[in-house]
């Protein structure tokens, strides 16, 4: 997307405070507003997954990672077939579309257990299962559309706001199931997460008419093309074992699940001892949730373009790992709900406001297969199998009877490595954006 205007004219306030050019405004707002409804539509749904987690019983989550982490090994060829044989702007708007079907077919399946008073423990897994999968696809799908229309200098600017616009939606999300599901019942907030994914698919379409007509041919073309991919399937697994930068994304992905593992487990074993019912407990982690956008959405607007242009992504990638070394040496002396809420609330306010749309960054230098194939297969499977490590970790260790400070402070030495990857991580980006600049390629 050119925007040579932007350098002949006086900068606008919004060019000011948020680092959006003039010619960019149209595209960034429909960026904007597909963003908000699919984070929203996720926030929507999150809270109810972490209940049904709850009510499987902790002691099953690991099984359940193991199931999203089996599912994700199914479903990832498949993707990679799609994306090889269809033009994007033909799967775009059919991923989501599928998504919205199966949100409406678990809300009538809900419904009718709750209103027969069936046991709905093994539909509650499923659900569990499928929100994994929902929250990887969608979400992964979106940013490397957004790689897709805009060029590195414009991600270093706009993934920031674009990614605070989320925050703001998954607020909203959380906002409207703290509020509404104990008066209407979890599974009544379903249909309003398929309602906002539906409104995101006509975002996609306006998107992608204003893209068709403004956009620099080099990215017109990328965002817009009727020709499919093509290639093998099973590339985006090839390129993680055969490329070290994709390598170290994945481990980065594999340590960061570990450490969330840890927290995630910790919090639902307390959780379960404290706060009763599915509706309590839904409210509980809507109210997390909501004060984790708040940070990260902060963060997003004010913060990440100038520490990326300050700095480099190198050092945005970092801080979230240092987060968590810090917060597993605090948690390990106070091991209780409220300290691991806060523990929770930071690291992952921190991780979505630098670390996520840092990370999205790193994918601005690599071929277009790459940003869709090798992306979706290390946001979808790695990340699950990080999951699978993480909760087999901690499971083991429960099961020789530590406790959570031990385990927090054997959490720690990983965060040091995840911070050694972020660091070579930012250097190896700023030496493949320079060759391409060298060739010309923006």
């Amino acid at each position: 997307m050119s925007t040579p205007a932007a350098h002949t004219v006086r900068p606008t306030l919004v060019d000011r405070t948020f680092g959006i050019h003039r010619g960019e405004i149209v595209a960034a707002a429909w960026s904007f507003a597909l963003f908000f409804c699919v984070l929203s539509s996720y926030y929507i749904l999150r809270p109810v997954r972490e209940s049904m987690g709850v009510k499987s019983g902790p002691d099953t989550i690991q099984w359940l990672f193991m199931a999203s982490f089996v599912t994700m090994c199914a479903i990832t060829p498949v993707f990679g077939w799609i994306v090889a044989r269809f033009p994007r702007r033909t799967f775009l708007p059919w991923v989501y579309l599928f998504f919205i079907f199966n949100i409406l077919a678990f809300w009538a399946a809900f419904s009718a257990a709750l209103a027969n008073d069936w046991d709905y423990v093994w539909l509650a897994r499923a659900f569990f299962v499928w929100v994994s999968v929902f929250n990887l696809f969608v979400v992964s799908v979106f940013w490397s559309y957004m790689a897709d229309i805009y060029t590195r200098e414009q991600c270093r600017r706009l993934f920031g706001p674009i990614s605070a616009a989320g925050s703001i939606g998954a607020g909203a999300g959380s906002a409207v199931t703290g509020l509404l599901v104990v008066h209407i019942g979890f599974q009544n907030v379903l249909p309003i997460a398929a309602a906002l994914l539906l409104i995101a698919v006509f975002c996609i379409v306006r998107l992608r008419a204003w893209v068709e007509s403004f956009a620099d041919v080099a990215h017109r073309d990328a965002a817009t093309s009727r020709k499919p991919l093509g290639g093998n399937p099973f590339s985006g697994v090839t390129h993680v074992f055969s490329s070290s930068y994709f390598s170290n994304i994945s481990f980065a992905s594999i340590i960061a699940s570990l450490l969330g593992t840890a927290l995630y487990i910790f919090t639902a074993q307390l959780v379960q001892s404290t706060i009763p019912g599915s509706n309590e407990n839904t409210q509980y982690y809507a109210m997390v949730n909501l004060a984790i956008v708040m940070l990260a959405g902060f963060g997003q607007l004010f913060v990440l373009r100038h520490l990326v242009h300050r700095f480099n992504i190198g050092v945005s990638l970092v801080l979230m790992p240092i987060v968590s070394i810090v917060g597993f040496i605090l948690l390990a002396f106070e091991p209780t709900l409220a300290a691991v809420s806060i523990l929770t609330i930071v690291r992952r306010g921190l991780g979505f406001a630098f670390s996520k749309p840092t990370t999205d960054m790193l994918y601005s230098v690599v071929t277009t297969e790459e940003k869709y194939k090798t992306k979706n297969f290390i946001d979808t499977t790695v990340y699950r199998f990080g999951d699978i490590i993480g909760s087999s970790t901690i499971h083991g260790f429960i099961t020789l009877g530590l406790s959570i400070p031990p385990i927090s402070f054997i959490m720690v030495p990983f965060g040091a490595v995840w911070a050694g990857i972020s660091l070579w991580l930012g250097r190896d980006y700023r030496d493949r954006a320079r060759r391409l600049k060298e060739v010309g390629i923006k």
